[in-house]
């Protein structure tokens, strides 16, 4: 008795005076943190049950079990890059805290509508495991679906990007100011992803090397194949022909895409169509097999 006494005098009295600033040892960030931009600002504190601290305990936690969970229901990448793709604010375990919240809010839901309908146990059970189960992936779709629409957007606008790089190549700008001048003055996803590949240029990586980097986290097949194009920028003289040539196959693809879009759907009117047809004439055929039926089995 007396050992687990100790014991827990020992972890106490240590979790109090980690708590004391003339007693606990600043962390490396926290030592770095005046040497850096706007950090001679007062630090904020952080005490053992603050809300940073529980997300620092939690963040990891449900960032693995979500990503276990997003692998078992068929979602291949990645959620960094998902998250990178749509310029969301939002980090890895910030993206998953805000999943974990919305999964135990639809828990607390599924508990208060069992406790008020008190179905039967199975049913129960299988309304508290799926309803926070199913809160989880809406959340995933959603910036699943926002992924995908972000990837539809830059094809739509890669035609439209193109040529206008092409023409300020021809006119004797530079690859970078070109990509400045578009990431300035342009609107879109285009736009958006410019931003960012100039902002990486500036960062000290070369425009080739910020290009492969944007085509690797928009994995678009038009840009696959423009960026190539554009890491000639030191070799090819008439870098503006190619790109313009590349901007026309790009418009190509868009629409060979659009009239593929509309053969299907064309297609799809016919679907009621032929079952408004079908269906008046099967009624016709059934009556006289169905009366010779039954002449067959009176006589």
């Amino acid at each position: 008795m007396a050992v687990v006494s100790a014991i827990v005098l020992w972890a106490g009295v240590t979790l109090v005076l980690s708590e004391m600033r003339w007693f606990a040892r600043p962390p490396l960030a926290e030592r770095l943190r005046p040497y850096t931009p706007g950090g001679m600002g007062r630090a904020p504190a952080r005490g053992l049950l603050s809300l940073e601290s529980f997300q620092d305990v939690i963040g990891p936690l449900s960032e693995r079990i979500g990503e276990h969970l997003a692998r078992a229901f068929g979602v291949s990448e990645t959620l960094a890059l998902r998250l990178a793709r749509v310029h969301s604010p939002l980090d890895v375990a910030g993206f998953r805290l805000r999943q974990l919240g919305w999964s135990l809010g639809a828990l607390g839901a599924a508990a208060l509508l069992t406790a008020a309908l008190r179905p039967a146990p199975l049913l129960g059970v299988i309304l508290l495991l799926s309803a926070p189960l199913l809160a989880f992936l809406v959340v995933e779709q959603q910036l699943s679906a926002a992924s995908a629409r972000w990837q539809r957007r830059l094809f739509l606008e890669l035609p439209v990007l193109s040529e206008q790089l092409a023409m300020l190549l021809a006119a004797g700008y530079s690859l970078g100011a070109s990509l400045n001048r578009l990431a300035t003055r342009g609107a879109g996803a285009g736009a958006d992803d410019l931003r960012r590949v100039t902002g990486r240029v500036r960062q000290g990586l070369s425009e080739a090397d910020a290009l492969r980097e944007w085509a690797a986290l928009a994995r678009v097949p038009a840009l696959d194949r423009l960026v190539p194009v554009l890491a000639l920028d030191r070799e090819a003289s008439d870098l503006g022909r190619l790109i313009s040539e590349e901007a026309r196959a790009i418009r190509r693809d868009v629409q060979r895409e659009l009239v593929e879009t509309m053969e299907r759907r064309s297609q799809q009117v016919w679907v009621p169509v032929t079952v408004a047809t079908l269906i008046p004439g099967v009624v016709f055929m059934a009556i006289p097999f169905l009366e010779a039926l039954r002449l067959f089995s009176g006589s």
